[in-house]
């Protein structure tokens, strides 16, 4: 096909494919990002819309593994569900991810983080991400009405993979939470709210940045969450009963978190220690 054509028609489309799938908001921006990304490549260099042109545009890119892995899905569904002529993954095949190994935060640390925090509702979301393990979209989402304090669960709506789950709501935290419910002037049905209605994925991470330089630690939202499966992890909790609470649909993936545990590890004894 040639370089020639009307990319706001494919971008339509792509979006129109999306909403049909139940793509979340999020997933569609970044498709529609990288696919329009693409055609300004293509167009710029007289390429033809075809796997050659893709090949190309892959080739021109200098990014890590998970960017040039989304990269190839975006386009790749643009192929299927748009043009209707997938790629072929051996000649434009993607990069295999990586594996590495979950950061996770010691609990010596995250008390730190907890006591170097004065802003109410800054220090609640970080216990909330700490003591649930959602993720930071899925807490930015959270509604008033998902927490059941009789029950001490929180349920996660739309999740990842636009799936419902519950998760802990913490004793420790539910006065935190009575507190800074009486204290909020409400205007809107979310949890956390911002000034233009809830609180923004922008705001928490630029927050835990400024505390990760005070600290002279890196500190992300997903590492409070790999820090909540790994502590429980040593705690002797289930790996399944981990799983459900992370929204985890193959039991693999949170198999990971036992690569980093280290309840077993503790008990063996290095044999340079046997020398003295």
């Amino acid at each position: 096909m040639s370089y020639m054509f009307d990319k706001r028609v494919y971008l339509t489309r792509v979006a129109e494919m999306c909403k049909l799938r139940g793509f979340s908001p999020q997933t569609t921006k970044s498709y529609l990002y990288h696919i329009n990304d693409f055609f300004n490549f293509i167009s710029k260099c007289r390429f033809n819309l075809s796997e050659e042109g893709v090949k190309r545009y892959l080739l021109s890119k200098d990014l890590s593994v998970n960017s040039m892995r989304l990269k190839h899905a975006s386009i790749s569904f643009l192929f299927r569900e748009v043009i209707r002529s997938p790629l072929n993954r051996d000649f434009v095949p993607s990069k295999k991810k990586e594996k590495e190994l979950p950061k996770v935060l010691s609990k010596e640390k995250i008390r730190n983080l907890l006591n170097s925090i004065n802003n109410v509702k800054h220090k609640l979301m970080i216990k909330m991400l700490y003591s649930t393990g959602i993720r930071l979209q899925e807490l930015v989402n959270l509604k008033r009405k998902d927490l059941d304090f009789d029950r001490n669960i929180i349920y996660v709506r739309k999740g990842k993979g636009a799936k419902d789950r519950i998760t802990l709501l913490s004793e420790s935290i539910k006065k935190d939470i009575l507190k800074y419910l009486g204290s909020q002037n409400f205007k809107t049905d979310y949890l956390f709210e911002g000034k233009k209605g809830k609180y923004s994925k922008a705001s928490v991470e630029k927050f835990l940045e400024r505390f990760s330089k005070q600290l002279k630690i890196k500190i992300t939202p997903h590492m409070l969450r790999h820090s909540f499966a790994t502590h429980l992890l040593e705690a002797g909790t289930d790996i399944r009963y981990i799983q459900r609470l992370l929204g985890h649909s193959n039991l693999e993936t949170t198999q990971i978190y036992t690569k980093v545990a280290n309840s077993e590890l503790a008990k063996i004894k290095s044999p340079l220690d046997d020398l003295d």
